[in-house]
């Protein structure tokens, strides 16, 4: 799966998940490969379709797995930072695109373990991390950890 956090100068741009699973939370663009695709070839699709911009510039900052009590499966997240993009964020079926400064980050409103991998990504950091949830979206365990190389 993937995820994209856009960039620009002291503000980032967040999607408000209309439909499925994360609807009514602030977050990245993103989703799942399709056959034949690469994760990085996936994360510009989901932006494109999600939010209407064209990566430019995107860099793997990190890989998270994430873990559900309703779902054994292990999610693993590749994370991309888009420095540099064409086109006009606007809203799709999906996505509700908006401009945040970094002091306004709505964290209440996005997964919870968004305020802890955030920071990282926003200081160019690369990391890797593993969080479990329970059945109400609460961590019951956190791993994060700054890392040299993600390959």
């Amino acid at each position: 799966m993937t995820l994209c956090i856009v960039c620009r100068d002291t503000r980032i741009l967040l999607g408000m998940k209309k439909r499925g699973f994360g609807e009514g939370k602030w977050n990245g663009f993103g989703g799942k490969t399709n056959p034949g695709e690469t994760v990085k070839e996936a994360a510009a699709r989901e932006l494109r379709e999600e939010a209407n911009v064209e990566a430019v510039r995107m860099t793997e900052v990190g890989v998270l797995d994430f873990v559900y009590a309703e779902d054994p499966d292990i999610h693993e997240v590749h994370i991309y930072r888009v420095d540099e993009y064409r086109g006009e964020p606007c809203e799709t079926e999906e996505m509700k695109p908006e401009w945040f400064d970094l002091d306004k980050i709505p964290f209440e409103k996005m997964w919870p373990d968004d305020e802890f991998w955030l920071a990282k990504l926003l200081e160019n950091e690369k990391f890797t991390g593993r969080f479990v949830f329970d059945e109400k979206g609460n961590i019951l365990e956190k791993e994060l950890a700054s890392v040299e190389d993600l390959h």
